[in-house]
């Protein structure tokens, strides 16, 4: 007696636990290739032996026959067939991968030669701005003591503008994007964020230890004390702050300049002086290290735009070689740039 479920064929296979045994053999082909679980025809029942014999059993599979599909799976997973944007891992769509290119790739070739070059500036006034924004971050404690002052300070520093909390706040500002500087802050764009938070923290602990250092030698000479003297906050031989051993790897070695003060032109090096008039020693010895990151800053981005121009001019010589001048390019070489 048949009936509406579960029904045997003539073979005794049993319909429901064939999922694709009566699809389409396209539509089956489709199924088995797209999906993760693969299906297959159900197994045929094991065969009865009358007489009431025990049903005859396979032996169990070697070890080496059951390592086969793992070795296999290894193997294929050495090499992904997708790349890892891709939200199915398991190899689907891989034809619809072969042609992707990243995002940064395509924006990359479509760049101008003035997009290349104003992308290296911008990246330098990034670093610049990156600087103010350290060192108000660094300085949040005279930022507070500034809004303190104008919300609930006494009415004599109210009618002088809380002039003495702006002053450290001024002061703090600025010997803070100093440290920054002398510390190479400005250099190694592609730096990671982890090695300009230490620089930031580094910073802030020379500044404090300056605070510390003055308050002493203030306090020795309202005592009458002989002046103690202390160690350079910041030794010539370790100007530059060493990335952690962590991101020792990944992170781009510090650039180290080659040209000094003495060798600027004598107009800037009027200008450097006046910066270092009028200053103590200590704040003159930090604004000649702040002074020597900002000539490293613009070494590292004149090199930076030297690669601009040598790739730039290898282009153009291509395009020559291949007949695909262009007009810039015919300007370029009959004016000399």
């Amino acid at each position: 007696m048949g009936w509406f479920w579960g029904s045997s064929d003539e073979k005794g296979t049993d319909n429901s636990k064939d999922a694709i045994g009566k699809l389409d053999p396209s539509l089956r082909d489709f199924l088995q290739k797209e999906s993760p679980a693969k299906y297959g025809p159900a197994a045929p029942p094991p065969a009865t032996l009358s007489g009431g014999s025990e049903p005859h059993t396979d032996p169990p599979p070697s070890p080496q026959t059951t390592k086969q599909p793992e070795a296999t799976e290894t193997s294929a997973g050495s090499t992904p067939l997708v790349p890892s944007q891709s939200l199915y891992a398991d190899g689907r769509y891989a034809h619809l991968w072969k042609t992707y290119r990243p995002l940064s790739d395509i924006e990359n070739s479509n760049k101008t030669e003035q997009d290349k070059l104003l992308d290296v500036l911008e990246s330098h006034k990034y670093r610049k701005a990156e600087i103010g924004r350290a060192a108000l971050e660094n300085c949040a404690f005279e930022q507070w003591e500034v809004n303190d002052c104008f919300r609930s300070g006494g009415w004599v520093s109210r009618m002088t503008m809380c002039r003495k909390e702006n002053h450290r706040l001024d002061r703090c500002y600025t010997m803070q994007a100093k440290f920054l500087k002398a510390l190479g802050y400005l250099s190694n764009f592609e730096r990671a964020p982890e090695v300009d938070e230490q620089i930031q923290m580094h910073a802030d602990k020379l500044y404090h230890q300056m605070l510390d250092q003055e308050a002493a030698i203030e306090r020795a000479k309202a005592e009458g004390l002989p002046v103690p003297t202390f160690e350079p906050l910041l030794p010539s031989s370790s100007n530059r702050i060493k990335p952690p051993k962590t991101l020792s790897a990944s992170t781009p070695a510090p650039f180290k300049p080659t040209l000094t003060m003495d060798q600027l032109s004598p107009d800037i090096q009027a200008q450097l002086n006046k910066r270092l008039e009028g200053l103590t020693d200590k704040e003159r010895e930090l604004e000649e290290k702040a002074i020597a990151g900002e000539i490293a800053a613009g070494e590292l981005l004149a090199g930076r735009l030297t690669d601009v121009y040598k790739e730039q001019e290898r282009a153009r010589s291509e395009r020559k070689d291949q007949g695909k001048q262009t007009l810039g390019d015919s300007i370029r070489g009959l004016f000399g740039f």
